[in-house]
């Protein structure tokens, strides 16, 4: 039975791809990163023999490799969020990590993923497409909810996607939120749902007086980057992000068909009917 690597981040990315990949008949060897993996995958190997987990830092890259070779794997897909912020925490990277990491030119996504995978390649590990198994969660062309946005919406979408086409070809995130054509927060560091609750947060400061010349509610817009590279930083939705733009006030969602996860789509379309969220996928 052939094996593949799981190189497990947070949320439920890593889950949803172990369960796809055990449907496909594969063993699974799960690297699970401590400072980011859920403690409920030791249930799920303890539950399963065809799943083995192992406990790494994020900064043990050569134990990764060694890790891998010793199962036998040679295909590996990454799946959750790492948070970008962790290259500036106390985390100690090991001989290997810290060799890659000085000669980075920058430490975007891209650039220190993709040397990763590098370096993975090089010791004879295939590093695959975080969507792989997962195809039919890859967000469909179209309104995807009850609502479809209305021109007010229309517009804040189509400029929010100039923005934010902008910015992730600079590899500094893939989400904005609009007001009337307006930006109100850009995505950096900080993950799609805090961006979405900073803008909640900055837009409630807002004085508008009596007379109003800003719509009070907002568009979120989450586009892959120009060169998305389906390894890694894949962009995903989930119900957990209609519950923050519900609590943040905003009112529609613009995602990219083909090229964004959306974790339980019959959830994330429930809710949003629920709430009156208008999501479009172009």
């Amino acid at each position: 039975m052939e094996k593949l690597g799981l190189i497990a981040g947070n949320g439920r990315f890593p889950f949803l791809l172990l369960d796809a990949a055990r449907a496909h008949g594969l063993r699974v060897v799960v690297a699970a990163i401590k400072e980011e993996t859920d403690a409920e995958m030791d249930a799920r190997a303890a539950a399963d023999p065809d799943v083995r987990v192992h406990w790494l830092s994020l900064g043990e890259l050569s134990r990764l490799i060694e890790t891998f070779k010793a199962e036998g794997v040679k295909r590996a897909v990454m799946a959750g969020q790492v948070k970008h912020k962790q290259i500036f925490s106390s985390i100690r990277p090991d001989w290997r990590l810290a060799k890659l990491l000085l000669n980075l030119r920058t430490r975007s996504t891209d650039v220190l993923l993709g040397a990763v995978a590098k370096v993975l390649g090089d010791e004879g590990i295939e590093l695959i497409s975080s969507t792989a198994y997962l195809e039919p969660l890859l967000a469909k062309a179209g309104v995807l909810t009850r609502r479809a946005p209305d021109e007010e919406e229309r517009k804040d979408i189509a400029y929010g996607r100039t923005v934010a086409q902008a910015i992730a070809g600079y590899d500094l995130g893939q989400t904005v939120v609009i007001a009337a054509q307006a930006c109100v927060a850009v995505e950096a560091m900080e993950g799609t749902d805090a961006t979405i609750a900073r803008a909640g947060a900055l837009f409630r400061t807002i004085d508008t007086g009596d007379v109003s010349t800003l719509r009070r509610s907002m568009t979120v817009v989450k586009v892959a980057k120009p060169n998305q590279d389906m390894r890694f930083d894949v962009p995903v939705v989930g119900a957990a992000t209609i519950e923050t733009m519900q609590g943040a006030g905003a009112t529609c969602l613009s995602i990219e068909a083909g090229r964004t996860l959306m974790f339980d789509p019959e959830a994330i379309v429930a809710r949003a009917d629920l709430a009156g969220i208008a999501i479009v996928a172009e």
